[in-house]
């Protein structure tokens, strides 16, 4: 666990840094956007995956995605015994570099609103959502 603190404290900063560094083009080709993207997810998905709940973590949700109409694509459920902090900056740099996407490569969604969980739960130490 301590391992897994360690390298996120210093992959976040990394990923962030370069998720928006400058390059010799003014700006990123669609399939970079695509690509960076399903880096960041999988990143973000390994770590909520990572979560383990019981009396000691609680379980939570956040909006993951950005949809061109607005709103998020999906919740994702994680619990406090991982870097929640870290977590969240990745959903947030995630989230920010999807609605860039979006508006350079002129994406378009089906517009339907993705409601949040009702409630969460912990079963076999895993948090998930009731809808």
């Amino acid at each position: 666990m301590k391992t897994l603190i360690f390298v996120l404290k210093f992959a976040v900063p990394f990923l962030l840094l370069t998720a928006f560094k400058c390059d010799d083009r003014d700006t990123m080709s669609c399939e970079d956007y695509v690509s960076k993207l399903a880096l960041m997810k999988a990143e973000i998905k390994n770590l909520a995956d990572a979560s383990i709940c019981n009396e000691n973590f609680e379980c939570r949700s956040i909006a993951l995605g950005s949809k061109p109409c607005g709103g998020p694509w999906s919740y994702l459920v994680y619990s406090t015994s991982i870097d929640t902090l870290a977590l969240l900056d990745l959903v947030e740099a995630h989230n920010k570099l999807e609605r860039v996407f979006n508006v350079e490569c002129q994406q378009y969604s089906d517009c339907m609103m993705v409601d949040p969980p009702l409630r969460l739960e912990c079963e076999d130490n895993k948090c998930i959502a009731i809808y």
